[in-house]
């Protein structure tokens, strides 16, 4: 009897390693395979990164695309080789899809926020509507983007104080240094003025700027006159803006108001402020006046 009992152990032993053995083997062997190759993948795609793309931050959204997409890769791979495994060694997988089925239910109620934050910061990155280095609105925040990450944005504002700004909150984005930029102007001069001639003193700043090597490279595009925006209580408002390079709009703006208000000056176009005048009233006779 126990002979016979070994002798059928070997048998089944046999049997079993010659066909789900082997499968079983061949499962292993193609799942390292798949691994190896995407590992190989991922290093050629973040050296191809490194050597065409010019800006950093397009380098890092791309490395972090890629690790995203390992990542999943690499957890179906092992998830559908271990279920396959399994499977050919017998074991019945509907209790246990049942139970992971379960857990993940009950991780994903816990973990909603964390989810939606990586999802949406998936989409941003893909979209590319936030690079490092963009000056942006975000959650009622604005900033100079240091890092954009999956779950997170980390924006530096002008006091130096950083915002870490979770994805999952971010319903809108204001991109203000989006491929270009504008400083838009709007000059008050008084009721007496010319706005011809104000409009044409104007011009006559912005291309003696854009003449400046100290600002020309900044500039993309000649001053747009928009014209007479406004007449508001005490002055005419004047419109116009100019197109410069990213995150130069502010030193173009400073630079132009600077020579607008020396020129203003110099020609006596004047530039007013709101102003209220005092009546003290009339004293009646014989009443002595208030020192």
């Amino acid at each position: 009897m126990p002979s016979s009992y070994v002798s059928r152990f070997f048998d089944r032993s046999f049997e079993w390693a010659t066909t789900s053995g082997l499968r079983v083997l061949l499962i292993g062997m193609a799942m390292l395979v798949l691994l190896a190759l995407l590992k190989r993948s991922v290093t050629k795609l973040s050296s191809l990164y490194e050597g065409t793309l010019p800006i950093h931050g397009q380098i890092k959204r791309a490395h972090t695309l890629t690790h995203i997409v390992r990542d999943v890769v690499r957890l179906v791979i092992l998830f559908v080789g271990m279920t396959m495994i399994l499977s050919e060694a017998g074991v019945d997988l509907k209790p246990l899809l049942a139970a992971a089925g379960l857990g993940g239910l009950a991780i994903g109620f816990g973990a909603q926020s964390l989810v939606k934050d990586l999802i949406s910061g998936f989409f941003i990155l893909w979209e590319d509507s936030i690079r490092v280095g963009d000056v942006v609105e975000v959650a009622g925040v604005s900033g100079l983007v240091e890092e954009v990450e999956l779950r997170t944005i980390k924006l530096r504002d002008l006091s130096g104080n950083l915002h870490v700004v979770p994805n999952g909150v971010i319903d809108k984005v204001k991109n203000l240094t989006k491929d270009s930029s504008y400083y838009v102007f709007d000059i008050r001069v008084a009721y007496r003025e010319s706005v011809d001639e104000v409009m044409g003193v104007l011009q006559g700043i912005a291309e003696d700027l854009s003449r400046d090597s100290l600002f020309a490279d900044d500039i993309l595009a000649p001053l747009e006159m928009l014209g007479v925006d406004q007449f508001t209580d005490s002055a005419v408002m004047i419109k116009c803006r100019i197109k410069t390079e990213p995150l130069k709009q502010w030193r173009v703006g400073r630079e132009m108001n600077r020579r607008i208000k020396n020129t203003f000056d110099a020609k006596g176009i004047e530039i007013p402020f709101p102003h209220q005048p005092r009546y003290w009233g009339e004293p009646k006779k014989g009443t002595p006046q208030p020192t």
